[in-house]
């Protein structure tokens, strides 16, 4: 499917709604990364993913082209930021939740990027109920 301004404005918005979506969660239990957060992370990897699919789009010359290289960087980008939320403590260690919230929320990001709005919202879905199942458990 070629990408069009319509497409990806379509898919841009899925994207803030999804990461709006897990965004709330975290924001309602109070965690470091909220709405804005999560929004803005969702929202660039689509428009990353978007744009990579158009320059192959637009430049049917071009050699090299792979919109997957793309993608696979922005996971790397955002597994370092994930990464950086981590904190070990002589408690135990914190933060990993959140940093696995980033880096799914970009995942989903991809996955509207390239089209996958359906499964993208499932695993958006998907992922809130995980995060109030495993607050109710942990409270128990």
């Amino acid at each position: 499917m070629e990408i069009t301004e319509t497409i990806a404005l379509v898919r841009l918005g899925f994207s803030l709604l999804f990461g709006g979506m897990i965004g709330i969660e975290r924001m309602i239990h109070k965690h470091p990364a909220g709405i804005r957060t999560f929004m803005l992370i969702c929202l660039g990897s689509t428009l990353a993913t978007l744009a990579s699919i158009y320059i192959c789009q637009a430049n049917m010359d071009l050699h090299n082209g792979d919109p997957a290289r793309l993608a696979a960087q922005i996971l790397t980008g955002i597994g370092f930021i994930g990464a950086g939320l981590i904190i070990k403590t002589h408690d135990g260690v914190s933060g990993l939740t959140t940093a696995t919230c980033i880096f799914m929320t970009a995942a989903i990001g991809i996955a509207v990027g390239v089209g996958m709005i359906l499964t993208a919202g499932a695993v958006t879905v998907a992922s809130i109920l995980i995060l109030w199942s495993g607050n109710y458990i942990h409270k128990k």
